[in-house]
């Protein structure tokens, strides 16, 4: 490849956009990941795609700020340690963020070559390789802080707020404790995310460098109910919240009864976990020989297709109730599942679950139609009148978002949201810290549900303003 100095040549110019991926019809016969790890080759070829752009809109839509141009120029000149370093100075997992992130409507989708009609730079395939080569070549830094500070943090959540939390405040000196409800840490990225879009082996590496810094995980605890706020406040001299939102939002149609559905979490974790080599003696639902209906639109209902697709339905069907453009989900998920035969439904809304012996045998549906549109306001859904129509199914998924738990059981003085999220101290100074003094919150304990790359932003900010309150205490407390 042609190289000019320090700067790559302009290969978008002669160079297509290539993302290395499986065909649909062999990547559908396993849970390995769809994007072929491509060469050191490739990879220089696609980052000397970058145009060094005055104004980096990519880097202003990555909610990390990274520095994009950077590492993808170093890549583009085959110096990858150096590319890892840029890469790894904003991010605490930019391997994980470089397969799971919605590349598409983040950074790639802002990228000057993609404004511009040259198709963008494949950003997040360029990001994972320089990370996996990072580990692969020892590159990857062991924690090693260079002061213990003798002050301890506990945080409650082992996924992706608490572990980049966990990352910056032990790099920092501290000594770091995570409680999670789960059996293993890592929180959505082991359970929640298939192992197509996210190998678990990826999270374990990640996972491994915390412990092996002296990050401590406990296992098997439910703040609430094996332990207490209270308890971790007296155990700990500051607590960060970052145990997510789990609670599913339930299906509400005639018909619809205890076992008549499946909460996608729910079944994201059995395939997981049959993944993990735990599926012996659990009980757990298969899609294989099933008609399956997934009610929802976002991520998490693509992720739900595509593994009944590899478990062998016999028939996949995605019911949204708005248009494909107006889908909340992953533009690139979706062409992923209809590459994969998901059938998808547009403007459909469950309307009831119609029953046959005692069995769901399908879905009655309303055909909607979308509003005129607005200025500022999003299009509303309309029922179209005689437009009902049935859905053979006898597997139905919710796949319809997540609400927050029940956090006020918690602690009694920690403040809510009317939707249930945590009530944080939003100011510049100070916008992690709770209504209860030293404790914290960030990710989607306080968001709502929301990105993997913003919990990480929350985790890595939360853990500076962590870090500051503690450095303050300790002075007052010597003065």
């Amino acid at each position: 490849m042609q190289k000019t100095g320090s700067t790559p040549a302009k290969g978008f110019v002669v160079q297509p956009r290539r993302l290395p991926k499986a065909a649909a019809e062999k990547r559908v016969q396993d849970f390995g990941e769809i994007i072929v790890k491509p060469t050191a080759a490739n990879v220089e070829v696609q980052a000397g795609r970058c145009t060094s752009c005055g104004v980096p809109f990519c880097q202003d839509a990555c909610p990390l700020q990274n520095n994009i141009p950077d590492w993808l120029n170093l890549a583009a000149e085959d110096e990858l340690r150096e590319a890892w370093k840029a890469s790894s100075e904003t991010s605490t997992m930019p391997e994980i963020c470089g397969r799971i992130c919605p590349q598409d409507r983040l950074c790639e989708g802002a990228c000057t070559l993609n404004v511009s009609g040259w198709e963008a730079v494949t950003i997040g395939s360029v990001e994972a390789f320089i990370a996996d080569t990072a580990f692969d070549n020892g590159w990857v830094e062991p924690i090693r802080p260079l002061h213990e500070r003798g002050q301890s943090v506990g945080i409650v959540g082992a996924g992706p707020a608490g572990m980049a939390a966990a990352d910056r405040l032990r790099s920092a000196g501290y000594q770091v404790t995570v409680y999670d409800r789960h059996d293993r840490a890592g929180g959505l990225l082991m359970y929640g995310i298939p192992g197509f879009k996210l190998e678990k082996r990826i999270v374990q590496r990640r996972l491994d460098r915390l412990a092996e810094g002296g990050v401590e995980f406990v296992t098997g605890c439910e703040v609430g109910k094996d332990v207490t706020v209270e308890e971790l406040r007296e155990r700990h001299d500051a607590v960060l919240l970052a145990m997510g939102v789990y609670r599913a939002r339930a299906l509400s149609v005639p018909g619809a009864g205890p076992g008549d559905t499946l909460p996608a979490l729910d079944y994201l974790i059995q395939q997981n976990r049959r993944d993990l080599g735990d599926a012996e003696g659990q009980d757990w639902t298969h899609a294989k020989g099933r008609r399956v209906v997934v009610v929802g639109g976002g991520d998490t209902a693509m992720d739900c297709v595509r593994t009944a697709v590899r478990q062998g339905a016999e028939s996949v069907v995605c019911l949204y109730r708005r248009d494909k453009a107006n889908m909340p989900g992953s533009a690139r998920e979706v062409q992923n599942a209809e590459e994969e035969g998901v059938v998808f439904e547009w403007l459909g809304a469950p309307k009831a679950l119609m029953s046959r012996e005692g069995s769901i045998s399908s879905v009655r549906a309303a055909r909607m139609a979308l509003s005129e549109p607005e200025f500022g306001k999003r299009r509303e859904i309309i029922p179209v009148p005689g437009g009902d129509f049935d859905l053979s199914a006898d597997l139905v998924i919710e796949a319809l978002g997540f609400e927050p738990e029940a956090f006020a059981e918690h602690h009694p003085e920690l403040a809510l949201t009317e939707w249930g999220t945590v009530v944080t101290n939003q100011t510049a100074a100070s916008g992690f810290a709770t209504s209860l003094d030293g404790v914290f919150a960030a990710g989607d304990a306080v968001r709502g549900a929301s990105l993997v790359v913003w919990a990480v932003r929350d985790g890595q900010d939360a853990a500076a303003e962590i870090d500051r309150y503690l450095r303050t205490r300790t002075e007052e407390q010597a003065a």
